[in-house]
């Protein structure tokens, strides 16, 4: 278990007139700071891009590189506590702050979920299913790991990948040489492919006090590697639901998280029933649990703010059958159609760049029981 650090007991919970500081300013951000507000707290966010959504719902924000020491010293003595919307912080920065203010989750969280390598070790360890995978540290070990792994194979960064981003489909051999440096020759992963029936993913959120709430099993669909569509509940049996939600919360609880995290898995054929495979671990709120604004008894944002300032969780009650759909690029022009539509309830981000792929929004309908 991973203790948490520079906390006091005396501290907690945090008091109305408290800020929250935020690391990341994109719409997971600006989500988090009206979570937030709504229970009292203020909000300062911290960004290096002017153009930040966050930056438009809160008190205070500091537009500064994540490595500029002074601003770090500057925002932490204006804030109590510390998160992030993105699990991207350098590590420098991570452990900057964290000997000034407490930061949640535990930086060591990070240190982990950063690098897929280290991330499918801590997965193995507990026991808990992933596809095969191996170490790439050079187009002569890219060889052997598909000799190990087989193929069809997935070739992916180490680190800073998302949303497809830094991957590589093998599936009829070809030159390991040129694969690897397609990815820039840094290290690499290669994870075995999974035939995978659907993908899923498990909301979960962790309290100081150890109490573990997790939201309905989504099922989710991928336009071009990103999130298009999330469905709850998801079609899956009760034992996959029950499996899923046990691995999320296993993590959570191995990890001594505090906070929102998401376990994104594969649901694949086995025997004459199904198994769960973890593919992903974002420790932050996540794009498939935005249905909890408008779906759900308490949101994954107030789950979180909830955790971090040492508050009671609340426990997430369903509002029926609900679809959410992500405005990806000029989606958003489109966006009128929706706010015809009754009871859907629409969500834009305050991006004014539209580029293939952005998100801009996203929408959310409920169906009740």
């Amino acid at each position: 278990m991973i203790p948490q650090r520079g906390i006091s007991q005396d501290h907690w919970p945090l008091g109305s007139d408290a800020t929250i500081g935020i690391l990341g300013g994109g719409q997971l951000g600006r989500m988090l700071a009206l979570a937030a507000a709504r229970l009292g707290f203020k909000c300062h966010v911290f960004c290096p891009d002017h153009h930040s959504p966050a930056f438009d719902v809160v008190r205070s924000v500091t537009e500064a590189d994540y490595l500029d020491m002074a601003a770090l010293d500057r925002f932490a003595a204006d804030v109590d506590v510390i998160t992030y919307e993105f699990e991207n912080v350098p590590a420098e920065t991570a452990t900057f702050l964290s000997a000034r203010k407490p930061v949640l989750p535990d930086p060591k969280v990070l240190a982990t979920t950063q690098d897929r390598l280290t991330e499918k070790e801590f997965v193995a360890s507990l026991g808990i299913g992933k596809a095969k995978f191996a170490a790439v540290d050079s187009p002569d070990g890219l060889a052997a790991a598909l000799k190990s792994v087989g193929q069809p194979a997935v070739l992916k960064t180490r680190r800073f990948g998302y949303d497809g981003k830094g991957q590589l489909m093998i599936r009829n051999g070809g030159d390991p040489a040129a694969m690897f440096n397609d990815l820039g020759g840094q290290p690499l992963i290669l994870e075995a492919f999974v035939p995978f029936e659907r993908e899923i993913s498990v909301v979960a959120a962790r309290g100081r006090d150890g109490r573990i709430e997790s939201f309905d099993v989504i099922e989710n669909e991928h336009q071009d590697h990103i999130l298009k569509t999330s469905r709850v509940p998801a079609n899956v049996t009760h034992a996959v639901a029950a499996e899923a939600r046990r691995i999320a919360e296993k993590i959570a609880e191995a990890f001594g998280y505090v906070g929102v995290l998401a376990v994104e898995m594969f649901v694949v054929l086995d025997g004459g029933g199904h198994s769960v495979l973890v593919n992903e671990i974002a420790p932050r709120v996540h794009n498939s649990g935005h249905w909890t604004i408008d779906g759900a008894s308490v949101s994954q944002f107030e789950q979180h703010i909830r955790a971090v300032a040492g508050l009671p969780l609340g426990k997430p009650i369903g509002r029926g059958r609900i679809e959410m759909v992500n405005l990806l690029g000029d989606d958003v022009d489109d966006v009128g159609r929706w706010l015809e539509v009754p009871g859907a309830a629409v969500h834009l981000y305050g991006k004014t760049a539209v580029r293939a792929g952005r998100k801009m929004g996203h929408v959310t309908q409920v169906f009740p029981d």
